[in-house]
């Protein structure tokens, strides 16, 4: 049994690393409030673009010469997986959960037969992946010196992917990311960047869909030719900014749950420290009178 300075030691150890993981969930209350309006304020403009491309891809879909970035090069040999995660951890399955989901594509993908490169963004996804997929990762793009997130860093990213493909580094690229729903949730999502995957229609709503006439000036493929690249980075600042919430309310979670872990340890610790203390002050009283009647 460990001595009574051994058990006030370790609870006063406990007691500070509960202050600790309180503060932590504290900041990362703060910063998911405003992580999360960034996340909601994201998502119209990238499903409203979605929408224009898809009418605009009816339209050209059937006149030739469309751009790759639409129509795919023909082949789906390689694939390119930009997986998005967090730079640090102490944010409970965040991260594992994207890696998760990646590896099990990167499974299905190898036992097709396809090529798979990895670009990873942020640490722990590399630190994840790189025990199985080492080989695979062609590069990191770290974002720790980024404070604040705006639309350039996913701009650097797009041009990145956009410089890949227009090399031939690989036919399709999807990206990995966890889309917020709440603080408890949040789910590890696969977005298809190249060709794009234009949302299908709604049910009973095709024809209405079909019937919307749409004038467009300039020509549609010449507003497509500008659309796609500017929609490749504006996904990727999405799933940013989704990947930003998504850490923040997995941090407050997983730190509220080690708070609440921290304060049933120094409870039994507690317990056990005055059933010790108990034991001893009983066992010198017995001392001192066997001692007195042996006089």
């Amino acid at each position: 049994m460990p001595s009574l300075k051994d058990l006030r030691n370790r609870i006063a150890s406990v007691k500070a690393t509960q202050k600790i993981t309180k503060a932590m969930q504290m900041v990362a209350a703060a910063k998911l409030r405003r992580a999360q309006e960034a996340a909601e304020a994201a998502r119209p403009y990238a499903e409203r673009m979605d929408k224009v491309l898809a009418n605009l891809a009816e339209r050209v879909s059937m006149q030739e010469g469309v751009s790759p970035l639409l129509a795919g090069t023909g082949s789906d040999k390689v694939r390119l997986l930009v997986v998005a995660t967090a730079e640090r951890g102490l944010c409970g399955g965040f991260n594992s959960n994207i890696a998760r989901l990646a590896r099990e594509h990167i499974r299905e993908l190898l036992e097709q037969g396809k090529t798979v490169k990895i670009l990873c963004v942020g640490r722990k996804g590399r630190d994840a992946l790189k025990r199985d997929q080492s080989s695979r990762i062609i590069d990191l793009i770290d974002m720790r010196g980024v404070k604040k997130l705006g639309f350039e860093d996913a701009d650097k990213i797009g041009q990145r992917v956009l410089e890949m493909f227009a090399n031939g580094e690989f036919d399709v690229c999807t990206l990995f990311f966890s889309q917020f729903q709440s603080v408890l949730t949040q789910e590890p999502t696969a977005l298809q960047l190249i060709p794009v995957k234009l949302p299908e229609a709604e049910e009973g709503g095709g024809d209405a869909g079909r019937r919307a006439a749409y004038e467009y000036e300039p020509e549609e493929d010449e507003i497509l030719e500008a659309l796609l690249p500017l929609n490749i980075s504006t996904q990727i600042y999405r799933g940013l900014l989704e990947n930003a919430a998504s850490e923040q309310g997995a941090r407050m979670t997983a730190m509220d749950n080690a708070t609440r872990n921290a304060g049933d340890m120094i409870d039994d610790l507690t317990l056990l420290y005055n059933r010790s203390r108990q034991a001893q002050i009983t066992k010198e009283l017995i001392e001192i009178v066997s001692g007195a009647e042996a006089l």
